[in-house]
């Protein structure tokens, strides 16, 4: 374990360095993939437009995976360093709640007291969940109830 915590930054460094090198060399490696999976992207590729071809669609999506991982990879060793800086329930909630454009965005001091009720009973629960759920209700209806607690739990 040792020797890949030592080695993750290199690693993370190279990754960095092979995404931002871009041209347009190319390699034909066999990769076997779910069929399925395949042909969603053709279909994708062909009814859609999302992509000039399936080849194309899969590499944007290999190429956005690895972004995100050193993305990932980079904020988790500066809440290493900074612990302080890690948002808690109740920022990730509010952030959420305004991404999605939730009406109780505009109002951070609810969602906070909520997110610590919630995390204190279901330690689990999903920042996201926390600008619908508080208890499985709907917090914007008076606690009249429009999702399930599954369907929230899915986003």
């Amino acid at each position: 374990m040792y020797s890949l915590d030592v080695q993750a930054p290199a690693v993370i460094e190279r990754i960095s360095e092979l995404l931002d090198r871009g041209g347009m060399k190319t390699s034909n490696p066999s990769m076997r993939i779910p069929t399925a999976l395949r042909d969603a992207a053709a279909l994708a590729v062909r009814e859609l437009g999302v992509a000039p071809s399936a080849t194309a669609l899969t590499t944007a999506a290999l190429r956005a995976t690895l972004e995100a991982i050193v993305m990932q990879a980079l904020l988790e060793a500066h809440y290493e360093h900074h612990p302080e800086a890690r948002p808690d329930v109740g920022d990730l909630a509010i952030a959420a709640a305004e991404l999605d454009g939730h009406p109780l965005a505009a109002e951070p001091q609810r969602l906070r007291r909520a997110a610590a009720e919630i995390v204190a009973r279901h330690p689990s629960c999903k920042a996201r969940s926390l600008a619908l759920l508080q208890e499985g209700r709907d917090l914007g209806t008076d606690g009249q109830a429009r999702r399930s607690r599954d369907d929230l739990h899915e986003r």
